[in-house]
């Protein structure tokens, strides 16, 4: 069950339905935390495949000797310790669905295997001289990596990519999500109330409010340990001295950041801007690496992309060249804007810049 309310979980489940409906591969993106298996589970029990098998494996917590065997099985002697023939999860999972999270850690070469089975569907365990019968089982992935920058530094394969990613979700933080943690609290402490047999703290409007102003880097899954602990400190009302030192230290940093950088924040967009236009650096140094490491915000990015479309009048291409990139850069330029939703509609400018130009003729002539 996918809890919320906000616009994006909203979509996010109307996505899950149509996603079920079909039996294409689907590839989750998202934090670590923010829910990726959850939307992988809510795709299978919509599906026709419902009544099948739920298999899961974590590529980042399986060395890759033993990952292969995992996936692909093995049969007896193939290694120290083979005793017997042995299916792997692939097979297993015959007529249901496969989630692989975290497949941006498989190495390149494990990659290579992935991609043979779902171009073939043929599973070949380990150590066997032949190719066993394909398989009957959808693949769903998951990863927290930007797999196209993995693609783009050769840590993950752009044809396995392009084979996973035929129907993408992006699960959002729980940071951008913050309507929905009174739901999603109220939801974990009731739970954990029933399993140690005891009454769900309420908590006061401060500390509620401190919930909600935290930044949660663990997304959901720090959200669940956090009413855990309260409910096993079995506190009748929460108040902030009761709440997680992480979260309290959190609401300390984040007071003192935002107080030092309030004044100087309207500013970050031209100065940035100065450093694309007249230092000519580069929009990847300049805004993308900051923003990918979170000095940057998406309402920074939003703000230095309207500036330069005032400049090129919508013109993107113009923008390239604005910010210092190649022409080859285009459609990853355009992508990653599309990603993390800062694209925005070329008329408005141009309708904007066709509003100047008699203006701007009258100012001429006269």
């Amino acid at each position: 069950m996918i809890l919320g309310s906000c616009e994006a979980i909203k979509r996010l489940r109307e996505d899950i339905t149509y996603a079920a409906r079909a039996d294409a591969k689907v590839l989750i993106t998202g934090e670590s935390g923010a829910g990726k298996e959850l939307v992988a589970r809510a795709i299978h029990d919509g599906s026709a495949r419902a009544s099948g098998p739920f298999m899961t494996i974590n590529c980042a917590g399986i060395p890759e000797t033993l990952l292969e065997s995992e996936l692909f099985g093995h049969v007896r002697g193939s290694f120290t310790g083979a005793l017997r023939d042995r299916p792997g999860l692939l097979e297993s999972g015959r007529r249901g669905t496969v989630f692989l999270d975290e497949v941006g850690e498989m190495s390149l070469r494990m990659q290579g295997l992935l991609l043979r089975f779902l171009e073939t569907g043929e599973i070949q365990r380990v150590g066997a001289d032949t190719t066993a019968q394909r398989i009957d089982v959808r693949v769903i992935a998951a990863t927290n990596r930007p797999l196209a920058q993995e693609i783009e530094e050769k840590r993950f394969r752009s044809d396995l990519y392009y084979r996973l990613n035929v129907i993408n979700f992006e699960v959002p933080p729980l940071r951008e999500r913050k309507d929905d943690i009174p739901l999603l609290l109220n939801h974990f402490l009731e739970s954990y109330a029933r399993r140690y047999n005891t009454t769900p703290p309420q908590l006061n409007e401060e500390a509620l409010e401190m919930m909600i102003a935290h930044t949660w880097p663990g997304n959901v899954r720090e959200l669940k340990n956090a009413a855990e602990r309260l409910v096993v400190r079995r506190h009748a009302i929460v108040t902030p001295a009761d709440l997680p030192e992480e979260i309290t230290a959190s609401r300390a940093l984040t007071t003192a950041q935002a107080s030092a950088a309030e004044p100087a924040r309207p500013q970050a967009r031209d100065v940035i801007l100065q450093r694309l236009l007249e230092g000519r650096e580069c929009f990847w140094s300049a805004v993308y690496d900051p923003f990918m490491s979170r000095d940057l915000t998406r309402d920074d990015v939003r703000s230095l992309i309207r500036a330069g479309l005032e400049r090129t009048s919508g013109n993107y291409s113009l923008l390239l060249h604005l910010f210092n990139m190649e022409q080859g850069d285009y459609k990853r330029f355009l992508n990653f804007l599309t990603k993390h939703q800062c694209h925005m509609s070329f008329q408005s400018f141009r309708m904007a810049s066709a509003k100047r130009r008699p203006e701007d003729a009258e100012r001429r002539t006269a």
